[in-house]
């Protein structure tokens, strides 16, 4: 009789394809799709870019992709983030790198302890990633991604919080287990009263079987942690902090263990007990890892506050009635309406009422905002007094503040080329902390003085209880996480982790003007009137003949009379005078506006305003004159203004030593006058978008330049600098061109951002020598090297303090950057 036949497994493979333009190649990939191993259908999409493939063969993605990209096409995939659990060191994040990157499909994996995430890019199946990482030993799951960042996450602030909490209970249960052993083996040594106490009423052997106890119920209790996962990494040939931890107290435990029960295995001279070293050794290690996992969760508060912005629910109105949903149930079109006081739930733009809203912790910028009919609103800012309904128009991760997080947390995950040389050292740190360890036992048990075996022992444990590479894998990530999250606070936002280290390294901020060091749209800066004329009345009667124009100038001084609350007049007999102005009727006089050649076209002389021309002509702006019925009334200016923070920007960009350079467009004279009033170094004018990018190669031959721009019109500017700044709100937060984002769309931002990173990087290094000055001073000091000379031996338990004291304080100073002061308040002069 024949078997059954085994039951086959289909599976349906969705890859988004890039690069096809037409029918030939829709063909050219299902041909190859269909060649593929286990492929049983394929088809494929040009008007949604994707292909739909059916398989019958476990893990077929990764070869799905080898084929679409060996037909001459991409498969375009997000990164993907996992949580991983069980890193303690740095050796840790390069074992969980490399099992990553061995998955096939894997372009580029990056993991970091500090965050405890990994993230990596390619086409690799899930189930292939999860199963890497937990073959290397490491717990691991999909992150759930809520608002696009961890902060949104909240399983995983719930299993931090858990951690933290079992750290504290395993520290003090170890704590109250180790205070009375260590009373019993050090009071003895320390006070000679509790020695003959213990001596005659306990007794040594009974002394020794109590510590045992202890020590026995502290490693295998509070203390089994490191055993369970160190020697399992020891045994894979992948030794780790744990391993480190283990091997130190399990052989002071085993051998006080021999020298209670089997005395007779030592020599009579080698016959103590290290109990309490080996119970005070993982006592503080946990007490310093409890202290690390609260420092740890401080690090990203910044990002967390930024995510709780949201809030729960939104009254919306729908079916002529208005009612409370959960935030989540938000659809673009929905009408929301906002009451005094209340959180905007997302972003969109107003439809009714007026009101001033507190948008300060999304841009840095202190001073509420007027939003109107039309305006913008952005989700988690504050409504003031007033009340107004919006339209949604974008939700969930599609929103400003879930796209501020991402790009926060992308941030903090990068790993700057700084780290490049942590990575190679801590790659063999551990192996060789052991080799070190062993070698010092040897030489100690070879050429000691007696009790050589327990010297050997004693050194030993030392060496391999104080060296600490978790110091070296935090000193990098946690100041990235911290200084990032500052720069979130205050409106400065790092797209690419990398620019922290590169624009610190800038020498030349290279500067757009329109925009950027100006409002960007043109405005009334100078009216002056001659004698006998009104200015309001002059500025009325201006703005009723130019109402009839389209021009940039033309509206410019419309809104200057509007702004001033003028009535607006009407304008009869219009005539548009090319080249020279207009003119019109306007309550019965004749009002002309113009160039001075059209007022001399009409006979009038305009030297009566010679040295107020001639002041505005140094300033670089246009002189335009206003004669009504026949008279010279005044003279006008309509320029771009600069920006109010602008002054203070450049200052304290030259108080970083940074030379300020201008790049614009605009005619040489407007943009030499601009740079003398801002004391700008130098100036690169009438330069096209190719111009620019020119003009930022040329710069760049003198040192690092960084490029402050709109992030739209500067985009190729901003992507050949060095590091691209992109000044600017909503729009420019997807502006792909731009490194950092100055959310407080003012220039201000720009010496925040340096001064930011510059901090940031110094912490880096001050972090760095601390952890690797610490090992290179302390491993030989545990190894005996001061015996000789000073009859100096360290113990255990003190090798211990310092190991867990060692990556506190690298934790602790990057904690520091939470009270970064930035040179300029956002938006403020």
């Amino acid at each position: 009789m024949n078997a059954p036949a085994k039951a086959r497994h289909f599976e349906t493979i969705s890859l988004p394809i890039e690069g096809m333009t037409c029918a030939s190649c829709v063909g050219r990939v299902e041909r190859a799709l269909k060649a593929a191993p286990g492929v049983t259908e394929a088809s494929v999409n040009l008007a949604t870019e994707r292909a739909e493939i059916r398989v019958d063969a476990p893990g077929a993605r990764a070869s799905l992709v080898a084929a679409v990209e060996a037909a001459g096409y991409s498969v375009r995939s997000a990164p993907v983030r996992l949580d991983v659990e069980g890193m303690t060191c740095a050796s840790c994040v390069g074992r969980v790198e490399r099992a990553l990157a061995a998955v096939p499909g894997v372009r580029a994996a990056r993991v970091n302890l500090a965050t405890e995430r990994a993230e990596i890019e390619g086409a690799a199946d899930m189930s292939a990633l999860l199963a890497a990482v937990e073959a290397a030993g490491y717990g691991v799951r999909p992150v759930a991604d809520e608002t696009g960042g961890e902060a949104g996450d909240g399983a995983a602030a719930a299993r931090r919080e858990a951690e933290t909490a079992a750290l504290r209970r395993d520290t003090l249960i170890a704590a109250a287990l180790t205070l009375p052993l260590f009373a019993f083996e050090m009071g003895g040594h320390l006070i000679p009263a509790i020695h003959h106490w213990i001596a005659s009423t306990v007794g040594q052997t009974q002394s020794w079987a109590v510590q045992f106890g202890l020590a026995t119920l502290v490693l295998a209790g509070p203390g089994r942690r490191f055993f369970e996962i160190g020697l399992p990494a020891l045994a894979r040939g992948a030794p780790d902090m744990n391993s480190l931890v283990a091997l130190g107290a399990g052989a002071a435990f085993v051998y006080s263990t021999i020298a209670t029960f089997m005395a007779e295995l030592l020599p009579e001279d080698a016959r103590h007990v290290y109990f309490e070293a080996a119970a005070v050794i993982v006592t503080l290690i946990l007490f310093g890892r409890w202290l690390e996992a609260r420092a740890k969760g401080r690090t990203s508060e910044a990002i967390r506050r930024l995510a709780a912005l949201r809030p729960a629910t939104a009254r919306v109105r729908r079916a002529g009635r208005v009612e409370t949903v959960a935030v989540e149930a938000l659809r673009p079109g929905d009408i929301v309406e906002m009451r005094p006081g209340e959180r905007v739930p997302a972003d969109g733009a107003v439809t009714e009422g007026r009101s001033f809203v507190d948008e300060s912790m999304l841009t840095g910028e202190p001073v509420p905002v007027e939003k109107t009919e039309g305006a913008a609103v952005t989700g988690g800012a504050v409504n003031g007094a007033g009340a107004f309904a919006f339209r949604v128009e974008a939700v969930g991760a599609e929103t400003m503040l879930a796209q501020i997080v991402r790009m926060v947390e992308a941030a903090q995950g990068a790993k700057l080329p700084i780290q490049a040389m942590v990575d190679r050292v801590t790659m063999w740190f551990v192996p060789a902390v052991m080799a070190v360890a062993a070698a010092t036992f040897a030489l100690w048990f070879a050429f000691g003085p007696e009790p050589a075996l327990t010297h050997a022992l004693v050194a030993a444990v030392a060496v391999l209880i104080i060296a600490c590479p978790c110091a070296m894998g935090l000193a990098t990530p946690v100041s990235i996480m911290v200084g990032t999250g500052r720069g979130a606070e205050i409106g400065v936002l790092f797209r690419r982790g990398e620019a922290l280290q590169l624009l610190r390294e800038a020498r030349i901020v290279a500067l757009d003007k329109t925009g950027t060091l100006t409002e960007g749209r043109p405005a009334l800066t100078d009216l002056e009137t001659a004698e006998g004329f009104d200015r309001a009345e002059v500025l009325a009667a201006v703005a009723a003949v130019e109402a009839n124009s389209e021009h940039p100038i033309a509206r410019a001084l419309v809104a200057a009379a509007e702004a001033e609350g003028l009535a607006r007049e009407e304008a009869g007999a219009f005539e548009s005078v090319t080249g020279m102005g207009a003119r019109a009727d306007v309550a019965g006089r004749r009002v002309e506006v113009g160039a001075d050649r059209f007022m001399a076209s009409l006979g009038l002389d305009a030297a009566l305003f010679g040295d107020t021309a001639a002041r505005l002509g140094d300033e670089g702006k246009t002189p335009l004159y206003a004669a009504i019925d026949g008279r010279l009334a005044a003279i006008l200016a309509v320029a771009d203004p600069i920006r109010e923070t602008t002054p203070a920007a450049i200052a304290a960009l030259h108080a970083l030593g940074l030379e300020v350079v201008m790049v614009t467009g605009d005619n040489r004279r407007t943009a030499e006058a601009v740079a003398k009033r801002l004391g700008i170094d130098e100036v690169v004018a009438e330069a096209l978008p190719e111009g620019k990018v020119e003009a930022v190669r040329r710069l760049k031959a003198r040192g690092r330049v960084a490029f402050v721009g709109d992030g739209i019109n500067d985009a190729p500017a901003l992507a050949e600098a060095d590091t691209g700044l992109a000044v600017g709100g909503g729009t420019d937060v997807a502006a792909e061109a731009a490194d950092v984002v100055l959310m407080s769309g003012s220039v201000a931002g720009a010496p925040n951002a340096v001064a930011l990173s510059r901090a940031t990087i110094r912490n880096i290094r001050q972090n760095l020598f601390w952890a690797f000055a610490y090992n290179a001073a302390l491993i030989p000091v545990a190894a005996g090297a001061l015996q000789p000379a000073f009859g100096l031996m360290l113990s255990p338990a003190l090798a211990a303090a310092a190991m867990a004291l060692s990556s506190v304080f690298v934790v602790g100073n990057a904690l520091r950057l939470r009270r970064f002061a930035p040179p300029l308040a956002a938006g403020r002069a």
